[in-house]
């Protein structure tokens, strides 16, 4: 059984197609649907989705959203979205340490506005990363 996936950010589709297989980085973990689910609605967080079409995986950076599952058909809306071979992976990599390096120096200060904002980007390089194939240490 089949599903339809769509991925809508507010500025383009970036995944309107049938898959096997689709795991969500849902606020409360890790959510896998098949064929067949129990409707359902979910925030989601900002971390990798990962959708099967046939034998492969598609990695795609999810920025946070919602997530509608009925009749087999899964509609994510989020902030922002992007496939993971869209993403060059050392462009990715050095978001990724310049993100740690801004955490680490907004944690030594007392600025909580600032601590929020560099954990939310440290999030975001890390779902970049992730889709483009890069580990996370």
């Amino acid at each position: 059984m089949t599903l339809t996936v769509r991925v809508i950010a507010p500025d383009k589709t970036v995944w309107d197609s049938e898959a096997e297989e689709v795991i969500l980085p849902s606020t409360t973990g890790q959510l896998g649907i098949l064929g067949g689910h129990a409707p359902l609605l979910t925030a989601i967080d900002t971390g990798v989705m990962r959708v099967r079409p046939q034998k492969d995986w598609v990695s795609i950076a999810l920025m946070g959203g919602f997530a509608e599952v009925e009749a087999d058909e899964v509609t994510i809306l989020v902030n922002g979205a992007e496939k993971g071979d869209s993403i060059d992976k050392e462009s990715a990599r050095s978001a990724y340490n310049d993100a740690e390096s801004r955490l680490q120096k907004a944690e030594n200060g007392d600025n909580l506005q600032e601590k929020i904002q560099a954990k939310q980007g440290l999030k975001r390089a890390r779902a970049r990363l992730q889709a483009a194939g890069g580990m996370v240490s």
